[in-house]
């Protein structure tokens, strides 16, 4: 079945006519960087360290990075690629300490764990994603988690806007039909992986996700769904100052 994920819709609220030209038309947009690619390999090793597998983690960090910045086009700050080494390798023996501080005693359930499930009154598209991190409390709670690369931090605006809070907000609607859990014992956390912090470079924060966000979430994702389906890609002219595309062939 044809499927939305968080990053489409989060493409369709940045501006319809974006959504179109690179999740429809398949014409490139963002391609990634230096930044992107250091976030997918400390991912990579992250999945590893929750899972508890044994992994050389600078050596397989490293790796992966250099993997990832070689599938970039555009050659990239060398000074900058250097640090990000180091930073990568700073971060990563903080993980294990900073679930335990925050969370106390847990057990782990997955990691990178497949959602596909069917919306709400939707016959034609599913939702799909992926939940970096599940574990469960003595307390019976249910914890889902997304690792986030940063540099030092949050503010206050970033860590409550509603593009932000609604990823955990749909991941925990559809993570409690998967596993038919009541929302009401799931709670939703992000964990960001701080690259130029001295310290605290690894922070998980709680994000709530009760019925009325949901509902709001929801909404957004039924909204998105007709208009794609009718094909209406109305260009946000709010979005043009960062946009790829703006004044190329592709949107005047």
């Amino acid at each position: 079945m044809p499927h939305i994920s968080f990053s489409a819709l989060k493409d369709w609220n940045f501006c319809a006519w974006y959504h179109k030209l690179t999740r429809i038309d398949g014409i490139g947009g963002f391609e990634g960087n230096a930044y992107t690619a250091f976030g997918n390999a400390i991912h990579e090793v992250c999945e590893k360290k929750l899972l508890k597998e044994e992994v050389n983690e600078d050596d397989m960090f490293i790796r992966r990075f250099e993997y990832f910045l070689g599938k970039l086009e555009e050659e990239q700050d060398q000074k900058l690629v250097e640090e990000m080494r180091e930073q990568g390798k700073a971060i990563l023996p903080e993980i294990e300490d900073a679930l335990r501080d925050y969370f106390g005693e847990y057990e782990v359930l997955g990691s990178e764990i497949p959602l596909e499930e069917k919306i709400e009154d939707e016959e034609e598209y599913i939702f799909k994603g992926f939940i970096d991190g599940a574990i469960a409390t003595p307390d019976g709670k249910v914890h889902i988690f997304d690792w986030k690369t940063c540099s030092w931090g949050w503010d206050a605006q970033r860590r409550n806007a509603p593009m932000t809070t609604y990823q955990l907000t749909l991941y925990k609607h559809f993570f409690a039909r998967k596993m038919e859990i009541d929302p009401k014992n799931i709670e939703t956390h992000f964990a960001l992986l701080k690259r130029t912090s001295k310290k605290d470079r690894v922070e998980f924060f709680r994000v709530t996700s009760g019925p009325r966000k949901t509902e709001n979430a929801l909404k957004l994702l039924k909204k998105a769904l007709h208009n794609i389906k009718n094909q209406r890609y109305i260009k946000n002219r709010l979005s043009c100052r960062t946009c790829v595309f703006n004044k190329t062939e592709h949107c005047r």
